[in-house]
């Protein structure tokens, strides 16, 4: 018998939704019409109600393979970009007139990881998707497969999907795909593995629960842990669902208990600017400190100085995002440098009072000072599968 728990997702507001191929891809490899019109009535029954809803779509590619009879999907980027321009098309229109049954308009909405590591262009989105909202308009999100290239693919829609609620500070996101949740092992090929129906901390014993992604996608569960992970991390509850289950967004966004596996957020937020910088841009290196400056930002909330840094990984140049590495190589948190790597490998070790005797110079006693330092060890140290809290606090978002 199910329950409803709140908070688990009845007391969101603002959510996105991400909708995978697995869910919007028939049997045949062309769009399931049918299915997107069951999950637009869902959603636009939410927006009767007074929420917000955005959804993250998938599906350009694999709908461009079938429009253009191609018998795989591509591997050759300018042929993914092909099929993707011919694809999302038929994406739009799908979702255009599933929506316009309940009288409601659409947006696209496509994105790149340019327009998110770009702290102007990123604003810009979003005071663009918030108008969208306000003009109660359903934004639906895509990565703008026919530009991208690798060095600005965010990597798939389950990262886009994490983004973009973090982008939009959403209060939940859904991610359905073709499973009901995390397992403890992969389904397809462990027929007892036992859904985990709450997960308190993303952690590496969690991450090894997750399997391989099907032939549709780019993703699986993996690629959802990580959006997870980032959502979670940015006070940002996720629920991982079967998309294909009738009645799954009425279920969620009701707060029954049985319905796919929630990931508990954290209560104090990262502030916007520290979310921007722990999960959008995209580090130019890394650096690898020392235990002491590693519990100095981890516990107390400092900034690195350069006497902690014990090696300096890549090429950058100042105001570089880098990854904090400790000691066994564990990334810890990110954040903007406030001097190149070449100056970096001088300096390190030496404390900030040599740093002008080393240089001849001195931009910042920091190496990073903790304004541009987004912490990402703010989850408890092992995860435990229990019931979600009732009282979960949100926290403040600045």
């Amino acid at each position: 018998m199910s329950q409803t728990i709140p908070n688990r997702g009845a007391a969101a507001h603002r959510v996105v939704v991400k909708i995978g191929s697995a869910v919007l891809v028939g049997n045949d490899g062309g769009l399931d019409r049918a299915r997107i019109d069951v999950l637009a009535a869902e959603i636009a029954a939410q927006h009767a109600a007074g929420r917000e809803m955005v959804v993250v779509t998938s599906g350009a590619v694999a709908a461009g393979v079938v429009r253009l009879g191609l018998t795989e999907r591509p591997k050759i980027i300018p042929h993914k970009q092909a099929a993707a321009a011919v694809g999302q098309i038929g994406v739009m229109s799908a979702y255009e007139s599933a929506f316009a049954r309940h009288g409601l308009k659409v947006a696209q909405v496509l994105l790149t990881r340019d327009d998110l590591s770009s702290r102007r262009r990123y604003l810009n989105a979003k005071h663009a998707v918030m108008t969208l909202l306000e003009w109660r308009v359903i934004p639906v999100v895509n990565e703008n497969d026919t530009v991208v290239v690798e060095e600005i693919k965010l990597g798939d829609n389950d990262n886009l999907s994490a983004l973009t609620a973090i982008l939009l500070e959403a209060d939940l996101l859904v991610i359905l795909s073709d499973v009901d949740g995390l397992h403890t092992a992969d389904p397809r090929t462990t027929p007892d593995a036992a859904l985990v129906p709450v997960v308190d901390a993303v952690t590496p014993a969690i991450e090894a629960m997750a399997g391989v992604g099907g032939p549709l996608g780019t993703g699986g569960m993996a690629t959802k842990l990580g959006a997870a992970k980032k959502a979670c991390a940015s006070g940002i509850a996720t629920i991982i669902a079967d998309g294909r289950r009738a009645g799954v967004l009425t279920a969620v966004l009701a707060g029954t208990s049985d319905v796919g596996t929630f990931f508990r957020p954290v209560a104090d937020r990262l502030a916007s600017r520290k979310q921007w910088i722990a999960y959008t841009l995209k580090p130019g290196g890394a650096v690898v400190v020392d235990d002491g400056a590693r519990r100095a930002i981890v516990e107390q909330g400092r900034s690195l100085l350069a006497s902690g840094l014990r090696e300096i990984r890549g090429s950058f140049g100042v105001g570089a995002c880098v990854q904090c590495l400790d000691l066994e190589g564990r990334e810890f948190a990110r954040g903007l440098v406030s001097y190149s790597a070449a100056e970096l490998d001088k300096i390190k070790g030496r404390h900030s009072r040599d740093i002008e005797a080393t240089l001849g110079y001195k931009m910042s006693d920091e190496v990073i000072h903790r304004d541009d330092l987004a912490r990402l060890e703010r989850a408890p140290s092992a995860a435990r599968l229990s019931a979600p809290a009732t009282g979960q606090a949100k926290g403040d978002l600045s």
